[in-house]
């Protein structure tokens, strides 16, 4: 049984008044907690079975006895003057959703504890606001300045900094006393389900200590494999990572600001900071940001976030500097401050390799051009977006319609190699039809040019003519795919057209009368 490390720390959010804090807030009263005769006792209500019963209550309502589960008509019948109000879970959730992007200013880990609970991995982070006690403390002063009941704990597992957040007297750090913190807790802190709890129960088990004294052997015979992977967890016995609700770059860099900024102006000169700094982590690792992540933390908890791509690796701050202004310049309002920006976090969502160069050699004019293009791109999508800057790029189809797609301009395909020529002609024309257009033809052969075709309502005589370029159906596309082998011709008529037309089917073998088509014009 692998051990976890004893340096990893967890810390636990529990918000166990959730629905009641978020219809305060609503209602304009986020700087205010209920508490016994503080206005009327505020409960949620939804439908269990075929009774409405207590999904939630505030501090008020639970002081008078009251607690989730109670049949809302027992509730009424004790406390006519109840505040009610229906559950409303997705609006729970994304209060907890909120909560969560503002705690990713203490550290990028955290992770939704649903239903109303919150997990945050703080390995390594304490230190920089002076210990655990006192970033528990500040964590919780700033959820009650935003209208919500916190209770924190701080643990090297998280089985046990949820169980001592929601079962335990509130503990701000528990440090090699996790074993005996837990041992008076109930059952339920383990996180069991409530058959499992109720077996044991009955069986004279209530509390931690009670798991602990008893062989293993047999509890997992009766209760099942899971009641010690649980406990186990708790002890650190068994590791429990926490799942981040965002990934966690490997390039990132932070600025916490010691007075909150707001103009654009000072936005952009901590970005570019930022990015001589996050450039510099790149640089070392021969690499580039390709897509840039700015994160700005607002004063009352809020997060912008800013994207940008870069079609070249970069490693410069003024570069990345130039990207956000544009991404600025196309935002309509601009970013949202508040009160200010606290904290900025720039990331490296995404890297690419970054040739080195030499500067003085023979290519460095075509390199620069090819710098000053993709800057060009680059200004473009942060103005206008990635959907609206596009370039062609070869696909693997030899049927021309199907050869090139539109991609994103950044993108870099691999070149497509120019067919086989025989003549001065362009072995095929530069711009081909939307569709081919179909024309009647006349050939002294079946499988010969034609001497003759009508296009648009005119008939033309063929000067000359070069081919045929026979193309068939992908050998590796379904077998119905309906596309007929054709036979291209480059064709010039006696007033000096150049076109490039094709019959389609193999006269004899897939069709008895094959049809012919425009393609191209060759200019």
């Amino acid at each position: 049984m692998s051990g976890v490390s004893p340096s990893r720390r967890h810390l636990s959010i529990w918000l166990p008044f959730l629905p009641t804090d978020r219809i305060r807030r609503d209602r304009g009263l986020s700087s205010r907690f209920a508490a016994p005769g503080d206005g009327p006792a505020l409960v949620t209500v939804g439908k269990r079975g075929s009774a409405l019963r207590l999904s939630a209550a505030d501090a008020a309502a639970r002081a008078l006895g009251l607690a989730p589960g109670l049949a809302l008509a027992d509730a009424q019948a004790m406390y006519p003057a109840l505040d009610i109000v229906p559950e409303d879970a997705a609006a729970d959730r994304t209060l907890l959703e909120w909560l969560a992007e503002g705690m990713e200013a203490w550290t990028p880990l955290v992770a939704l504890d649903p239903p109303d609970g919150l997990l945050l991995d703080i390995t390594g982070c304490a230190h920089l606001f002076d210990g655990e006690v006192a970033m528990a403390a500040a964590i919780r002063r700033q959820l009650n300045a935003r209208g919500i009941h916190a209770r924190i704990a701080v643990a090297g597992t998280v089985g046990c900094a949820s169980a001592l957040a929601r079962h335990g007297a509130e503990v701000a750090a528990a440090r090699g006393r996790e074993r005996a913190l837990l041992a008076p807790l109930p059952l339920a802190a383990l996180r069991l389900d409530d058959n499992r709890i109720r077996g044991l129960e009955e069986a004279g088990l209530e509390t931690v200590a009670d798991l602990l004294s008893r062989p293993r052997a047999p509890l997992a015979a009766r209760y099942g494999a899971v009641l010690l992977h649980r406990l186990d967890q708790a002890l650190g016995l068994v590791d429990e990572p926490i799942s981040p609700r965002r990934p966690v770059p490997e390039y990132l860099v932070e600025r916490r600001l010691l007075e909150p900024i707001g103009l654009e102006s000072h936005i952009l000169a901590a970005l570019a900071a930022l990015g001589d700094l996050l450039g510099g982590q790149l640089e070392t690792a021969g690499l580039g940001a390709a897509r840039i992540e700015a994160s700005l933390f607002r004063v009352d908890g809020k997060v912008e976030r800013l994207t940008v791509g870069a079609s070249r690796p970069l490693v410069r701050g003024d570069e990345m500097r130039r990207l956000f202004a544009d991404r600025l310049a196309a935002l309509k309002d601009g970013v949202e401050a508040g009160f200010g920006f606290e904290l900025i976090r720039l990331a490296a969502v995404e890297t690419a390799r970054r040739p080195p160069r030499q500067p003085g050699f023979d290519g460095a004019a075509a390199l620069d051009a090819e710098q000053a293009f993709a800057g060009l791109v680059d200004h473009l999508t942060a103005r206008l977006g990635a959907a609206q800057v596009r370039r062609l790029a070869p696909r693997d189809s030899h049927v021309p319609e199907r050869a090139m797609a539109l991609a994103g301009a950044g993108d870099r395909p691999p070149p497509a190699p120019a067919p086989a020529q025989d003549s001065q002609i362009p072995a095929r024309p530069f711009r081909l039809f939307e569709r081919p257009e179909a024309i009647e033809a006349l050939a002294e052969v079946p499988d010969g040019p034609p001497r003759r075709f009508r296009w648009r309502s005119a008939w033309h005589q063929v000067a000359r003519a070069e081919g045929p370029e026979r193309i068939a159906t992908e050998w590796w596309q379904a077998a119905d795919d309906g596309l007929p082998t054709r036979d291209y011709f480059r064709i010039e008529t006696e007033a000096g057209l150049r076109l490039w037309l094709f019959r389609a089917g193999l006269y004899g073998r897939e069709t008895d009368r094959p049809s012919w088509h425009l393609h191209g014009v060759f200019l």
